[in-house]
């Protein structure tokens, strides 16, 4: 049986130049940055990466930078399903499938581009299954580009039983569809990872095993720390909730471009170059700047309350 795919599992920003081409150096440094603060898996080649934006080329190489990259030192997993055509579907996925990464994840709006129910979805992942290797686990992503796709019940449990899923990246948004599927997740391999921020504690708290999520690439050490220390120190696990759930509201600011100013501020990034943005965010957004020194001080503030936890405790709390 494969093994489940969970905790903090950042969707990974792809690195620009001035000119648009992938920074290579750029994504070396937001690999390590990702590690270095607690991410537990990494989600490459996926909506945060702009990747209906990048040639299957450029996609390809990204998975397998990141793969080698991180050099076993945590999964790896990466997307790329962005063809309407199931022939090509299978071609891209099978090419994504042969980059080292430890899983390969599909999109549920690919399996069902039209919309035309169940029956398609299930006969399109099918052919999936036939072709990609056996051995490799598979994940699913709800991605909400060009349209959310929610799995029913029925589709869930299927790919539950198929033993071929470690992970689903759970857009739902709603807690109470999450708690039922990680009753009928129960026994699969299949984590069932919440993607949103507004109910990511209440969804550690109802045993939802990590967390997927755009802020991860503001903080995924504060997440880390919530799923793993929260329940301990349960005032302060509300408190820091109320602040992520906020900071994830500057999403509507311009993401991924405000995710890059924040990182250029790290000196992680050179460039917030995005491809799927094509205006000036500070002339859209007044005030962007400041939005970013909220997240900033805010995030460090807590920080800054989690190392005081561990000098009093005499242990390693560290977010």
């Amino acid at each position: 049986m494969i093994a489940p795919i969970d905790g903090i599992i950042p969707v990974m920003l792809t690195p620009f130049d001035d000119e648009g081409r992938i920074d290579w150096e750029d994504l070396e440094a937001l690999i390590e940055w990702y590690i270095a603060n607690g991410s537990s898996a990494l989600f490459a080649v996926c909506q945060s990466s702009e990747m209906a934006s990048l040639s299957i080329e450029e996609r390809v190489a990204l998975a397998r930078f990141t793969a080698k990259a991180a050099g076993g030192r945590l999964p790896v997993v990466a997307s790329g399903h962005v063809a309407d055509d199931p022939e090509t579907q299978k071609a891209e996925l099978v090419t994504m499938a042969d980059t080292g990464i430890d899983g390969l994840v599909l999109v549920t709006n690919r399996l069902d581009p039209a919309q035309a129910g169940a029956e398609t979805f299930r006969s399109n992942l099918e052919a999936l299954f036939a072709a990609l290797p056996a051995d490799l686990p598979l994940g699913l992503y709800e991605c909400p580009s060009p349209h959310r796709r929610l799995l029913s019940d029925d589709e869930f449990t299927f790919c539950c039983d198929s033993g071929r899923f470690a992970v689903l990246k759970d857009v739902s948004c709603d807690l109470d569809v999450l708690k039922r599927r990680l009753a009928l997740a129960k026994g699969s391999p299949l984590a069932v990872v919440n993607a949103n921020a507004a109910i990511a504690w209440p969804a550690l708290q109802a045993g939802a095993p990590g967390f997927c999520g755009i802020a991860n690439n503001y903080h995924p050490d504060l997440y880390r720390w919530l799923a793993d220390h929260g329940a301990r120190w349960p005032e302060l696990a509300g408190e820091l909730a109320a602040h992520l759930t906020l900071a994830a509201l500057s999403e509507a600011y311009g993401y991924p471009a405000i995710a890059k100013l924040y990182h250029q501020r790290l000196g992680t990034m050179k460039s917030a170059r995005c491809r799927v943005i094509d205006y000036d965010v500070r002339q859209r957004f007044w005030a962007l700047d400041a939005i970013v020194d909220a997240v900033i001080q805010g995030t460090e503030g807590f920080r800054a309350r989690i190392r005081a936890l561990s000098r009093e405790g005499g242990e390693r709390l560290t977010a």
